[in-house]
């Protein structure tokens, strides 16, 4: 994230010193996310913070607005599809964006070390992972190697899915989404205490490979991702 005057930036979310706005930011990370999305689903991203001014601003030092947890999917790059550039975007992938410990201690450094108000689940429609664990389900049989701890963690929310009588594979993906926003908090004590004192939010969205759309799936706090937040920066990006 960069900050007003930064050379060859575009800022991000603006942070307060004292802390006295901190229950605003993780609302306007969301919504300076959704900005960028919407211009990269319209067709004119502005390619923020890809200079080399602002690749000099920020060698230094990393602000990110905030952490994107997800699918390695190669289509599912976050600094593109939310139009945002070098320092904005705190990207931890795997597979059907499964959250061991790695991952977990990834997340806490952002939150607490670097002080992203904002963490991301960003899940995708027809995700491998998950139907990688539902052929393995119905089969009854594991598959080889470390793939087998991806289709492991992925089990539990497709017994969720089955216990609310929802079968095809989107909808699936939209529990195993939510599932991972509840390991995330779950498993980090660390996180939850953030986002109780009001510093961090976690929001689980679905990606659309074909439209390019982002759309939010659950949220904690609840709500959040309905909030209208203005003045999010929408200028246009550096030369």
């Amino acid at each position: 994230m960069s900050r007003p005057g930064t050379p060859g930036g575009q800022p991000g979310p603006q942070r307060s010193a004292d802390g006295a706005s901190a229950t605003s930011e993780p609302a306007r990370a969301y919504a300076e996310l959704t900005a960028g999305n919407r211009r990269f689903v319209s067709g004119a991203p502005r390619h923020p913070n890809q200079d080399a001014g602002h690749r000099a601003a920020v060698a230094d030092g990393q602000h990110p607005f905030a952490v994107i947890v997800g699918c390695s999917d190669s289509r599912l790059a976050a600094e593109i599809i939310f139009d945002r550039g070098l320092g904005d975007l705190f990207v931890v992938r795997t597979a059907g964006h499964t959250a061991g410990p790695e991952v977990l201690g990834s997340v806490e450094y952002a939150v607490t070390v670097l002080g992203t108000p904002l963490v991301v689940v960003l899940g995708h429609d027809s995700c491998g992972a998950v139907q990688a664990a539902r052929e393995s389900a119905a089969t009854g049989t594991q598959p080889r190697g470390h793939l087998r701890a991806v289709v492991d963690a992925v089990l539990p929310s497709l017994h969720r899915a089955e216990a609310e009588g929802v079968d095809d594979i989107d909808g699936i993906v939209d529990i195993h989404i939510a599932q991972t926003v509840e390991t995330l908090l779950g498993q980090s004590p660390v996180l939850a205490e953030e986002v109780a004192q009001g510093r961090c939010a976690v929001v689980g969205v679905s990606y659309r490979l074909a439209a390019g759309v982002v759309r939010p799936v659950a949220a904690v706090p609840a709500g959040l991702t309905a909030l209208d937040v203005p003045n999010v920066s929408t200028g246009p990006a550096a030369a």
